[in-house]
């Protein structure tokens, strides 16, 4: 399962017609109400706005907004299973052209302008890490991130000594101790938080 963040957009031309699609990271259906609503008003003068979302990973929804039937609101549903991404809406707005796709046409449009939005985005996977507090002198802060590329910074706290709120991979908590140990970073104080599911970057997306 995967995830976006942020709004992603893209803008295909298919025979005069004007595909512009959008990705956004949504986390409820009001916000997703809230979207669609500010896109009709932002492209008043449109053809068509088609789209689909899925949320939670079990519920789900497509639109062919005046499109023949299966042919805009599924295919981009299809993009979005395939890729197997939660938490998604993907809005595809048609400036029409003048010329008529057919059916295969429209499909191949709709899915080439989601699949195209997509590629713009970074995709994110939920992953058990270890969460930790780290306390540490201004000298050896600057060492930790130089040294320890390992781990994901959340939040960082300058008074009369630095403090980290981060995470790392489980596997890796214990070499994030022994490398204080190594870069003789011996000032340093670690507190273990526990385990916690977060949003990590998914290198190994293929689009």
């Amino acid at each position: 399962m995967k995830y976006i963040q942020g709004k992603y957009e893209n803008t295909i031309t298919i025979l005069k017609s004007r595909f512009i699609a959008e990705a956004y990271r949504v986390n409820s259906l009001d916000e997703i109400e809230e979207i669609l609503a500010s896109i009709r008003k932002k492209y008043y003068d449109a053809s068509h706005h088609c789209f689909a979302y899925r949320l939670d990973s079990t519920i789900q929804k497509m639109s062919d907004d005046g499109e023949p039937a299966k042919t805009a609101g599924a295919p981009i549903l299809d993009v979005i299973l395939k890729k197997d991404i939660t938490n998604i809406l993907i809005v595809v707005t048609r400036y029409f052209g003048g010329t008529l796709l057919g059916a295969g046409g429209l499909v191949r449009a709709y899915s080439s302008s989601a699949s195209s939005v997509l590629e713009q985005a970074t995709f994110y996977k939920l992953e058990e890490q270890n969460k930790f507090q780290l306390t540490c002198s201004y000298s050896s802060y600057q060492t930790i991130l130089k040294m320890m590329k390992y781990i994901l910074i959340e939040k960082t706290s300058f008074l009369t000594e630095v403090t980290i709120l981060g995470y790392c991979k489980k596997e890796d908590y214990l070499k994030l101790q022994e490398d204080c140990f190594t870069y003789k970073i011996g000032d340093t104080q670690i507190q273990d938080l526990g385990v916690f599911a977060i949003e990590v970057p998914d290198d190994t997306s293929v689009l």
